[in-house]
């Protein structure tokens, strides 16, 4: 049994090196992904993987499903972190809204239903008394969430959210960092498929360190 285990392992960490190699042979610096300054990040020993991204985007409302797939079977070593992008004014109510779910915990009950309702029902959401409306419909106390959306708390998050932002010189959304140090989009890649795989990549760049 001990044998079959061990070889088990052997193929496996054999597979492991390969894909490592291949993902290696396909993305290259400066093409697939780019080097950036290095930026703090805020997972501790966990490698970061961070999502830039803003509920308006319709990249990143097909962007979504690849995620979800992909964070159902993350490398337990990674830690994945979203920040809600502010290009224009009009962005921080979508931002003001993920930190106020967040900070009522019902972030994950709504993230994939306030997408949908933008982009599948083509309700723009673009505004706190539209915003409070829907999530009202989907359980949500109007109240409590005015109360949140407008909290000192989310005041702080939006600070850090854009200070974050510019440090690492978002263009465009959705933009995926990883590990403080490495930046790379759909845009980059071509397919969102092929940005999980040099996410991936990466992460096992760092994993090797």
């Amino acid at each position: 049994m001990r044998k079959i285990l061990l070889s088990v392992v052997m193929v496996l960490t054999a597979y492991t090196v390969s894909m490592q190699l291949s993902y290696a042979e396909q993305f290259s610096d400066g093409k697939e992904y780019k080097t950036i300054a290095q930026q703090p990040t805020t997972t501790g020993d966990k490698i970061e993987v961070l999502e830039f991204f803003w509920y308006g985007c319709p990249h990143c409302y097909h962007f979504e499903p690849f995620i979800s797939k992909w964070l159902s079977k993350k490398p337990a070593n990674v830690a994945f972190v979203r920040i809600p992008a502010v290009f224009r004014p009009d962005w921080k109510i979508h931002a003001r809204t993920y930190y106020a779910l967040q900070e009522l915990g019902r972030l994950e009950q709504v993230h994939e239903k306030i997408f949908d309702e933008i982009h599948k029902n083509h309700k723009r959401l673009d505004t706190l008394e539209a915003m409070a409306s829907f999530l009202k419909t989907q359980g949500i106390d109007k109240k409590a969430f005015t109360e949140a959306y407008n909290s000192f708390g989310i005041d702080s998050n939006m600070r850090k959210a854009v200070k974050t932002q510019a440090a690492y010189q978002i263009n465009g959304v959705p933009t995926v960092i990883v590990n403080g140090k490495y930046m790379t989009s759909g845009s980059m890649t071509g397919t969102y498929d092929r940005l999980l795989d040099v996410v991936d990549y990466l992460v096992a760049k760092e994993t090797k360190k």
